[in-house]
């Protein structure tokens, strides 16, 4: 197996710097979070999900994404994916997001998918996210590159068996799964190797995270209500070594992403330690 970064992790750092201590730690790939900033947001302290300074900018220039693809390749590192946050129906955003993948040299892209609140019918969303997904695959065809759907709690596709119904009418050479262990500690938990047989061709990409309940105050009702918070990757519910067995039996050998959201650490002292543990229950297997 190969290693990779979702570059959402390191919200401090350059895209320069990140590709250097990616470089320094041994990763063999990045996937370049791909994000617009409004300008108030860049005001803010660096964080993961707003002023995130190791982002596309989808205004970015051909130029300048060509600078960044030499850039990742000067240091032995893989464009394997531009991950945006598209949303599901936005055809012309999916082309352009695309269009930057192809000038970067990746393989892979993150497609839309519906959220679930409860306020529209589920079969309502799934027919939306065929239409779609049936679209979009057209254009990952076009452009030779894969588009894939995640395991995401808040979406249609919490979980490997939900991620399979929707995908399997595709073709796996342009449509794949995302498959997300610590999402699926929030919602859509199925046995590790029964999701990961069921996927089949679809499997794609691997995120590494994991995540752990906290008890909260009881409601007036007397149910103990729980929140899922972020941890590393030692402490939380996803048995990473059991899921690292269960992909060498169903014969995966693609890339693991590390996706660390748990604030424990420095960027750098995460990139470092994340790929030191997964290196070692590998090496245990």
């Amino acid at each position: 197996m190969k290693f990779s970064v979702f570059t959402v992790m390191c919200p401090d750092m350059t895209k320069e710097d990140v590709l250097v201590n990616l470089n320094k730690y041994g990763y063999d790939g990045v996937e370049w979070r791909y994000k617009e900033t409004p300008d108030d947001v860049k005001e803010e302290k660096p964080s993961f999900w707003r002023n995130n300074l190791c982002t596309i900018d989808p205004q970015s220039t051909d130029e300048e994404l060509r600078k960044l693809a030499k850039k990742t390749e000067e240091q032995n590192i893989e464009t394997i994916s531009v991950t945006p946050y598209l949303t599901c129906g936005d055809l012309q955003e999916t082309e352009r997001v695309l269009q930057v993948a192809q000038t970067m040299g990746a393989r892979m892209v993150r497609l839309g998918v519906p959220g679930y609140d409860r306020k529209a019918n589920y079969h309502t969303l799934f027919e939306k996210a065929v239409q779609y997904l049936s679209a979009a695959e057209e254009l990952c065809q076009q452009y030779k590159i894969k588009g894939l759907i995640e395991t995401h709690h808040q979406t249609i596709a919490p979980s490997a068996s939900l991620a399979y119904r929707l995908v399997n009418q595709f073709d796996p050479e342009h449509i794949g799964v995302l498959y997300d262990p610590g999402n699926m500690v929030h919602e859509g938990f199925e046995n590790y190797r029964m999701g990961l047989e069921l996927l089949g061709p679809y499997l794609a990409h691997v995120h590494a995270k994991n995540a752990s309940f906290k008890p909260l105050d009881r409601r007036e009702d007397g149910i103990r209500e729980w929140q899922v918070q972020w941890s590393v990757a030692q402490d939380g519910v996803v048995d990473w070594k059991q899921v690292l067995t269960d992909l060498k039996a169903v014969g995966y050998h693609g890339y693991i992403g590390m996706e660390d959201f748990s604030g424990d650490r420095s960027s750098e002292a995460s990139l470092k330690e994340n790929i030191s543990i997964f290196k070692s229950l590998i090496d245990q297997l």
